[in-house]
């Protein structure tokens, strides 16, 4: 794990090992500004906010570099294994260790996995059961689309 991947709090990975669903979709930078601040002011009103985890990209080039084949199948992979260290990961996809490690921390910055860290190892986790991407189409948006909230 790199210095500009934050730590999670405890009580952040146990509300993210309860959720066993991650959503990913594709939204223009106002989309999602929109969607945040929508969500903020229903929070302010005190209204509930869909909690499902979701992860939004700008395109979709972007989501489709991030989530090629071989990062699903690390994903996968570290979800069926739950190895107990990056190395192992690695062993586990029969890859390079610094690939691997790259796509990790990648994955973590992102907030599809994160790290257990016991002594010098970091055992990656992947905390859900299921990942949905979820690509609605607009018409008017061009390569950009709006995710139902």
């Amino acid at each position: 794990m790199n210095d500009s991947t934050p730590p999670l709090h405890p009580i952040e990975r146990e509300q993210l090992r309860a959720a066993s669903t991650l959503i990913v979709t594709v939204k223009s930078s106002d989309e999602f500004h929109d969607h945040v601040t929508d969500d903020v002011e229903l929070l302010e009103q005190d209204d509930a906010v869909d909690p499902t985890p979701t992860l939004s990209f700008t395109s979709y080039d972007d989501l489709m570099e991030t989530l090629t084949p071989r990062v699903l199948e690390l994903i996968e992979a570290i979800r069926r294994e739950e190895p107990s260290s990056i190395n192992e990961a690695a062993r586990i996809v029969e890859r390079d260790v610094k690939n691997v490690y790259e796509e990790l921390t990648h994955l973590a910055q992102l907030g599809v996995i994160f790290f257990e860290e016991d002594g010098q190892s970091q055992a990656p986790i992947v905390w859900f059961n299921e990942l949905v991407i979820n690509l609605p189409f607009d018409p008017e948006g061009g390569d950009t689309a709006a995710a139902a909230s």
